[in-house]
């Protein structure tokens, strides 16, 4: 209480700095949610050149509760954020005005100064817990009011997550391969850099996957006892998809290796009498430049069955299919944390294992090529 010795307590109590910490997270998490519903509403709208029932139901699917969700999450932080920033500019005139009749208290010559003082810090704190009420009010109320109510999907969704982490980040894999892919008709370069950061979760899922002796035993009971159930295909389907999403993210580090070795061995070269670390920035700088442009040549790459399908149509249509395709992984990604009902877990394995057969698997293949051509010495 030394800060307000004079006055015998604290008018206005609140860290500003707190506040306004707080209301920037949530006006970033509003903006990245913003930009996810964004993604997801192009998504279908690019979707128009896939005809027929299943590009049908996929719209349908994507059109419904997740870009409702996000919108809902993303006016409530948004608005949450508002409200926080407000309340920031409200604390710091009222613990301005705290300071102002703690000092006035201090310097008072008589006992009736220091009364007035007290008596004015009185009101002020009065004021002050009738506005931070109301800041929590109106707070509550655009809680209430916005944000989705299904705290039992959040729930299941946590544990979920937290039961099989390696299903997570196969799902999160696949739902940040979707929107990169759509990210990056509008910006190449920031479509790249979320695709790549699902590879990353795609290839850290497949580690978790085959290290994870109940995966291991659904795949050899089917080989070894002949029991090709439910768990051994979606085992497979995962396995597949884990490892073709892995392909660029593992294709760019190690053509990114091959470059930045060559760089830092071509470096110490020139400079014998250097240090171990002349190789290091050029080396870095190779591994960069070339990991990123080995990516980039990547995306860009069509699956043989694809391009076959669509070779009388325009690059930008080839393009729109593909993030419509790549879609339907993020659709059965979402699914997963749905309610448990066999009929959807067997519909996305078969979604899945179809798009894995004509899609993924032969696009990874065509993309290990590319990049061993490249590899060979």
């Amino acid at each position: 209480m030394t800060e307000y010795a004079a006055l015998g307590f604290d008018p206005a109590p609140g860290d500003p700095a707190s506040v306004l910490a707080l209301a920037k997270k949530l006006s970033a998490s509003a903006t990245s949610l913003g930009e996810a519903s964004r993604v997801l509403k192009d998504l279908v709208s690019h979707s128009s050149a896939w005809q027929g029932e299943a590009a049908t139901a996929f719209r349908a699917s994507l059109s419904q509760d997740l870009p409702r969700y996000l919108g809902a999450a993303h006016t409530s932080l948004a608005e949450a954020a508002r409200r926080l920033t407000g309340w920031h500019d409200t604390l710091v005139a009222h613990r301005t005005l705290a300071q102002q009749y703690e000092a006035r208290a201090a310097a008072a010559k008589t006992e009736e100064a220091v009364t007035d003082a007290r008596r004015l810090a009185r009101e002020l704190a009065s004021e002050h817990g009738t506005a931070a009420r109301r800041v929590a009010q109106t707070l509550n109320a655009a809680t209430d009011r916005l944000a989705p109510k299904e705290p039992g999907l959040l729930t299941s969704i946590w544990n979920k997550i937290v039961e099989d982490p390696a299903d997570a980040m196969s799902n999160a894999s696949a739902i940040l391969g979707a929107i990169g892919a759509g990210v990056a008709l509008v910006c190449p370069p920031a479509g790249l850099a979320i695709m790549l950061v699902g590879s990353g979760l795609s290839l850290a899922a497949l580690a978790m996957h085959t290290s994870d002796p109940k995966f291991r035993k659904s795949l050899s009971d089917g080989f070894t006892k002949g029991q090709f159930d439910a768990d051994f295909w979606k085992s497979s389907v995962t396995l597949l998809g884990d490892t073709a999403g892995a392909v660029p993210g593992v294709a760019a580090v190690a053509s990114g290796a091959k470059a930045g070795t060559a760089a830092a061995r071509a470096a110490m070269a020139a400079a014998p009498e250097a240090s171990a670390l002349t190789g290091l920035a050029p080396g870095a700088t190779a591994f960069r430049q070339t990991a990123w442009s080995t990516s980039d040549d990547l995306r860009q790459l069509e699956s043989p069955l694809t391009g076959w399908a669509m070779r009388s149509s325009t690059p930008d249509a080839r393009e729109r299919v593909g993030v419509a395709v790549a879609a339907t992984g993020a659709v059965t990604a979402g699914a997963d944390y749905g309610s448990d009902n066999e009929v959807v877990d067997h519909s996305s394995t078969a979604v899945d294992g179809t798009r894995g057969v004509l899609e993924d698997a032969p696009s990874a293949i065509r993309k290990s090529g590319h990049v061993w051509s490249a590899l060979r010495p």
